[in-house]
């Protein structure tokens, strides 16, 4: 579609230019204000549809209402004022509902927010408003230009209807970069087929305090494993043509005590080797073409104002070249919560200035305000070009500039909820579950028993607290009652129920989620005391800003199990049954109490629509548990709160602290029904260059009589360095199948790189000395070991450094090849 100033003969409209004269061509045929109109966005936000909503259903601003907004009983406007409906932080007092929608796009504009993930419609009714909103994007610029359509997409599409897959803290459980490669794949298939251009995902925040509320939005607490399996998702969303937009760069989850948008206090050094490494990664092995900003200052300067994180890091060392958006509303943060702005047209000037190319979810600070100050000398347009340049390369990217339907034809045909999906969900979820403890065998449970069985906990029959809290049913549903869940979700009551169907199962919920009230515990407590077996499945349930215990905006101030579950689970283990403890949550909450009394511990991290099923398939054997801890699970609710990357210091330290941190389960922990050897640790030389590449070679043999999917961990230490160290660092990991009675031996790549650190003067080095290497189930069980001398000159690391170690599986025939020079 095109304007009467913008004939299909303009050149940005050739498709068989390259992309960069087309870009060009259209950048100067530009006023300022249409330059500047590309890099802001609008949010059009209905309201919710809670109690004393009007009947009657009106449209958004400018667009018509459908069907089921009508159904819904819709009324002109947003959330303002209704706090507890926040899908985005402080959302009630940024969102505009009193300008006209035609003044908002007059001239262009460069995102539309969420027209699917804000309400719930049908794929059909999401379809035909975008279509309307882009036909009016269309009009209302001389240009023609059309708009960058972005939702959700954490766990899947975020829109009503569609698979909630498990939460990223499951897919990172899984260790199985392919199997969360091919679910983003399916997850943008489906929002390109809705006409949807970006996806907000993934969060490659490296998790650094379990208290922090949005730990279940994480993919763990290791940075190698961050990477690897956040550069997965990205290549699948990207595969299908859909933008991957890495969150929240960088700093975002070291806040200090855990605290949503809090400051990071941390230094150059843990930046460089902690918190950055996952987002390069995803940038030059998942090619992802966008990152958002975290919220938190860090040291004192927040992010969205940080040129030496948004341009010397981002483009200048790492070559990045696609575009940076601002996390809602951060932009006008810098004014309102961060006091760095005079008010909103200084934080635009200051926002652009530091890299932020567009502004979400909102246009406030740039629009009028940024061309007022570009008019008066305060702000180079240069600086403008450049942002407006990346945001045009992107729209012909995506076809945008070409003579072709702005939305599928075919849009909203597509099943949201189909068997691939549902097929892709249900192995995750499968892969994620956690077997922690089974120390007499209880589990699995006979599927034909006839026991009595009790069915205990807040978590036992709640779908919602299989979801995390960017599912759309937790996520948008709350704000509009009547609609249910938009797709079938199975309890975990259910699943059990049909998956021992002779068993005779009772049932008490005993306790909510959250909440003080115990009338529940006693009932709870005399069900498990006539029973042969309790089967406790406690957790949270995901929420925003309060409205859950896990989250964004939900933070925990020490990890006790929420409310009153710690008193249920006290009450069910003084009964002497047999208790077997269920954990689906978004954290790892403190299991110090309960490891040592409980039959059986399991932990499940929000595993998605298909989380049921899988769980009780672990159970009962069904399923052969091969999940692993992505995070460490403590034993106290109170003592150092952090992870396993700790210097010696940062362990139990006999005769200088009277702490223990030792946590109750390390990371990469996970047992399964059968028995797993670790045979050996070899390195095909014992020594290697700075710059070369170490392999070795881990045997692994099944010796039970279950088929297995062991999770090979390698570890690397540094003995001797000029900082202090972690003890041991995953630097590889294979998922392997293993037969029963059979062999096989995992070889590592390792790239010399995978040993460098930031050294004392903020160089990433790789010096020559002895590297220890060993290899087991979990970083506190590495039973194998081998030690490598690096030889040669200390090597700078820059932008080339080699991020990844292949691993691959041979059989013991395979011949060793020696170690080799890198390239």
């Amino acid at each position: 579609m095109t304007s009467v100033d913008a004939p299909s003969t303009a050149p940005w409209r050739d498709a068989g230019l390259p992309a960069g004269e087309r870009v060009e061509a259209l950048l100067a045929e530009m006023t300022l204000e249409e330059k500047v109109a590309q890099l802001g966005s609008v949010w059009l936000n209905p309201p919710s549809a809670g109690p004393g909503a009007a009947d009657e259903g009106t449209a958004w601003p400018g667009v018509p209402a459908t069907g089921q907004e009508a159904a819904a009983g819709n009324t002109a406007g947003n959330t303002a004022g209704n706090t507890a409906g926040n899908v985005a932080p402080l959302q009630d007092r940024f969102a505009q509902d009193d300008v006209d929608l035609d003044e908002r796009i007059r001239g262009g504009i460069g995102h539309l927010t969420r027209v699917y993930g804000t309400s719930p419609v049908s794929p059909a009714e999401g379809a035909a408003r975008l279509r309307r909103l882009q036909e009016r994007v269309v009009a209302a610029n001389r240009l023609g230009i059309p708009a960058i359509a972005h939702e959700e997409c954490l766990t899947g599409f975020a829109t009503y209807g569609a698979t909630a897959y498990p939460t990223p803290l499951a897919w990172a459980a899984a260790f199985d970069p392919a199997l969360v490669e091919r679910m983003a794949r399916a997850i943008g298939e489906d929002l390109r087929s809705a006409g949807v251009h970006q996806g907000l995902s993934p969060v490659l925040d490296v998790v650094r305090d379990h208290r922090w509320g949005r730990v279940e939005e994480t993919l763990g607490e290791d940075p190698y494993l961050v990477g690897q399996i956040g550069a997965a998702y990205v290549r699948g969303l990207e595969g299908a043509g859909i933008i991957a937009t890495l969150k929240h760069f960088a700093g975002y989850s070291a806040s200090r005590a855990g605290r949503n948008h809090a400051p990071a206090g941390i230094g150059p050094r843990e930046m460089a080797d902690v918190i950055l490494p996952p987002f390069e990664t995803a940038i030059r092995e998942g090619g992802a073409r966008s990152v958002m900003n975290s919220y938190a200052d860090v040291d004192g300067v927040p992010v969205a104002a940080d040129p030496d994180l948004l341009r010397r890091v981002l483009r200048d060392r790492w070559g990045f070249d696609g575009t940076v958006v601002a996390d809602y509303w951060a932009v006008p943060f810098l004014a309102t919560m961060h006091r760095v702005a005079e008010d909103e047209a200084d934080a635009g000037a200051i926002a652009l200035r530091a890299g932020i190319d567009v502004e979400l979810p909102d246009t406030v600070c740039y629009g009028a305000r940024l061309v007022e100050r570009v008019r008066a000398g305060r702000v180079e347009e240069s600086l403008v070009d450049e942002a407006v340049r990346r945001v045009l390369r992107q729209k012909v990217e995506l076809g945008l500039l070409d003579d072709a339907p702005l939305v599928p034809e075919d849009a909203g045909a597509a099943d949201l909820d189909g068997p691939r999906n549902r097929d892709l969900a249900r192995a995750l979820a499968e892969r994620s579950v956690v077997l922690l403890s089974n120390p007499a065998g209880v589990l699995p449970l006979d599927a034909g028993t006839t026991a009595r069985i009790a069915v205990v906990g807040p978590c036992a029959d709640d779908p919602r607290t299989l979801l995390g809290c960017y599912a759309f049913p937790n996520h948008v549903l709350g704000r509009f009652p009547g609609h249910g869940m938009g797709l079938p979700v199975a309890t975990i009551r259910e699943s059990l129920a049909s998956e021992f169907p002779d068993a005779e199962l009772g049932y008490a919920r005993g306790a909510e989620v959250s909440g003080d009230d115990t009338s529940g515990i006693a009932g709870a407590a005399a069900l498990a005391a006539a029973s042969d077996l309790v089967l406790l499945f406690v957790g949270d349930r995901a929420g925003l800003f309060g409205d859950g215990t896990s989250g964004e905006g939900c933070d925990a101030a020490d990890l006790r199990l929420p409310g009153v579950q710690p008193e249920l689970a006290e009450a069910v283990l003084a009964t002497g049954t047999p208790v077997v403890l269920v954990v689906v949550s978004g954290r790892p909450y403190a299991l110090g109490a309960y490891r040592d009394r409980v039959a059986a511990a399991v932990q499940a991290f929000f595993p998605g629509v298909e989380g049921g099923p899988a769980v009780a398939g672990v159970l009962s054997g069904r399923v052969n548990p091969s999940g692993r801890l992505p995070v460490q699970v403590p034993a106290s609710p109170s003592v150092n709160p952090s992870t396993y990357l700790q210097a010696p210091l940062g362990l139990r330290t006999d005769g200088v602290s009277v702490l223990d941190p030792t946590p109750a389960f390390p990371f990469g922990h996970g047992l399964s029904y059968t028995a797993v050897r670790y045979g050996a640790l070899t390195v095909a030389a014992p020594a290697c260059p700075t710059d070369g590449v170490v392999q070795a070679r881990v045997t692994v043999a099944n010796d039970g009589d279950r088929p297995a999917e062991e999770v090979v961990q390698l570890y690397a230490s540094d003995p001797v360095a000029r900082v202090a160290r972690p003890v041991a660092q995953l630097v590889g990991f294979a998922r392997v199948a293993l037969e029963p009675g059979r062999t096989a031996e995992v070889v590592f790549d390792v790239p010399a790189d995978a040993f460098s650190y930031t050294g004392p003067d903020l160089r990433r080095v790789v010096e020559p000395g002895v590297i220890e290497l060993t290899a087991g189930p979990s970083a506190a069980d590495r039973p194998l070991r081998a030690e490598v001398l690096l030889t040669g000159e200390t090597v700078v690391l820059g932008a080339d450094r080699r991020l990844t170690t292949p691993a691959r599986v041979e059989g013991l025939s395979a011949s060793a090849e020696p170690c080799f020079p890198g390239p």
